[in-house]
């Protein structure tokens, strides 16, 4: 009979036979994970690979581990007696035979892709953190996956597994979805941003972001809308869902208006169609603030059909838009890495992902920020050259388009105006790394 995964777990501690994990990266990310390890029975991380080992132990003192318990001098070592061991050396990590899931939180897509395949080759559960990976190849990841008999999957806690969570319950009760997404904080000129204006638009001074060892790129990616987009398209590619012809539109919107704002517009919404993603924001378009945002939070807007479902909202005081017709159901906030534990049960326990790519239904096309010349070297999300701009795959494929996740460290051969979408013939081809072989086999194989 199956369990509750918590019961799972602890039945899997009383035995001595713990989920042995390998994660990869131990930055803001995988520390609020690594938080919660301590906390979860039948869960035994071996290892840690990191590119700065001393930088992960400090991580692990900041989050409360007791520092004995990370001084297995090798993989090995630390299985026999339940410490972890801490190096640089992803690749012994993932080849080890003991270990069963790989989570991988470095941030790094390009890097991500490759130590996905790996782990993958190696018959090793993947969860994969790193979305920007997810969102340029993560349909081929998760096929490559399941031919190896394992499960890759998006991790829980970030917004995109939330998302397919909702989107699931909506569709396992039977409801249609007419909407998903995510809360964010948007105004038209934050596509612009760059790490030197992000704190501005965040409300921090530089002194504040720096006392707090806040990272400046990583903060822009999300001001400046290209992780919306790349969430987007993880949830999108995982679910079905279509995406906006033109990309996010950021309508705003307080939490009891979102049903109303995510109806098509032929019934006074926004949306081209049913069935898409979009992002809500915070912010009104004058700048002043929602009192009761999503800006946190993830979203499904679905449909009451009948006359008898559309009473049922009534009766029970469900908000829905005027018409009684939609409903959204939401999580006002979201725990980042201190949820990944549960993606990690789920693929270890009931060989189920997440959230996991099942067609290629949307792409993030790297687009100039700015007038860029030829020899620049593109700088990746968040940075001073590119931004996201969410497109439909079908028309990324006819672009020809660079995906945002591979823009990193290459040099342009030709000019990009501002504004524009890149593509494969603006940059020098870099068929070495196995990102972009990926990405070009997906590619081919959709063509």
């Amino acid at each position: 009979m199956k369990t509750g995964l918590h019961t799972q777990l602890r039945r899997r501690a009383a035995e001595g036979r713990p989920i042995r994990v390998g994660l990869i990266g131990a930055g803001k990310f995988g520390s609020m994970y690594l938080a919660q390890v301590p906390n979860t029975p039948g869960v035994h991380l071996a290892g840690i690979a990191d590119l700065a080992p001393d930088g992960a132990r400090r991580n692990l003192e900041r989050v409360g581990w007791d520092p004995a318990r990370a001084t297995a001098p090798s993989l090995d070592a630390a299985l026999a007696d339940g410490r972890t061991h801490v190096g640089e050396d992803w690749q012994a990590l993932v080849r080890h035979p003991a270990i069963d899931v790989i989570v991988e939180c470095t941030g790094h897509p390009v890097a991500a892709v490759e130590h996905c395949l790996a782990a993958i080759a190696e018959g090793k559960h993947v969860v994969n953190v790193t979305v920007e990976a997810d969102a340029f190849c993560g349909p081929l990841l998760a096929r490559r996956a399941a031919e190896a008999g394992v499960v890759y999957s998006l991790a829980f806690g970030d917004q995109p597994a939330l998302i397919c969570d909702l989107v699931d319950w909506a569709r396992t009760c039977g409801f249609p979805v007419v909407a998903a997404g995510r809360g964010h904080k948007w105004l038209p000129h934050f596509a612009q941003s760059t790490p030197e204006t992000v704190w501005g638009f965040y409300g921090l001074t530089p002194e504040q972001a720096d006392r707090g060892g806040l990272n400046p790129k990583m903060f822009n990616s999300f001001l400046d809308g290209s992780k919306p987009a790349i969430e987007c398209t993880a949830v999108a590619n995982a679910t079905g869902l279509a995406v906006p012809s033109g990309g996010l539109l950021y309508p705003p919107a307080a939490i009891d208006e979102i049903p109303g704002v995510t109806r098509p517009l032929a019934e006074g919404g926004v949306l081209e169609r049913k069935g898409m993603v979009e992002v809500i924001s915070s912010l009104r378009r004058d700048g002043t603030t929602i009192p009761y945002d999503i800006r946190m939070g993830v979203w499904v807007t679905v449909e009451g059909e009948a006359d008898y479902v559309r009473h049922c909202f009534e009766e029970y005081g469900a908000k829905t838009d005027p018409s009684g017709r939609y409903f959204t159901l939401y999580k006002r906030w979201h725990l980042i890495g201190l949820e990944v534990g549960y993606s990690v049960a789920s693929v270890a326990l009931r060989g189920e992902a997440t959230g996991a790519a099942t067609a290629w239904m949307a792409d993030v096309v790297a687009t100039a920020k700015r007038d860029l010349r030829a020899g620049e070297t593109l700088d990746g999300e968040g940075g001073y050259t590119v931004v996201g701009r969410l497109q439909p795959a079908e028309a990324s494929r006819a672009h020809g388009g660079l995906p945002l996740g591979l823009a990193h460290d290459l040099v342009l051969q030709r000019p990009v105006a501002a504004g524009q979408m890149l593509c494969w013939d603006d940059v020098i081809a870099r068929p070495e790394l196995p990102a972009w072989r990926l990405r070009r086999e997906m590619e081919a194989l959709a063509a």
